[in-house]
């Protein structure tokens, strides 16, 4: 399987990166330098550094990467999580709660039950 060619007028990567340093707007094929200074100032009005001060390193670019891939699955993670709990925590409060009623009513019964019948006790022993 032999690599696919771009389509014509398509700028290689080779050709618009000059790895000695040398490139400027104006040298990217197909546009004259006048062009190049009115569509991308920020690169003519500064001045050429080596390609290599201007790529981070290795060790740089994975830190980036990594904050970056982190980022964005602690906020999937907290999106599925919620997804998920958000059902099983409204069951867990609705039972809850249910239990928490029943048990009140059930010793809510017996205090009255108890003062009644000790109300009753003590109207009989007058």
């Amino acid at each position: 399987m032999s690599p696919e060619r771009p389509p014509q007028g398509v700028p290689t990567l080779t050709e618009v990166i000059d790895w000695q340093g040398n490139a400027g707007p104006s040298s990217l094929p197909g546009r004259p330098a006048d062009e190049a200074a009115i569509a991308e100032p920020a690169l003519v009005d500064t001045p050429a550094a080596p390609l290599s001060a201007q790529l981070p390193s290795e060790a740089e670019l994975t830190e980036q990467v990594l904050a970056l891939v982190q980022r964005q699955l602690d906020l999937m993670i907290e999106y599925r999580m919620r997804e998920a709990l958000t059902p099983l925590l409204a069951r867990a409060t609705d039972s809850l709660v249910r239990d928490a009623r029943n048990e009140l009513a059930s010793t809510l019964r017996d205090v009255v039950a108890r003062a009644v019948a000790q109300e009753l006790t003590r109207h009989r022993n007058r």
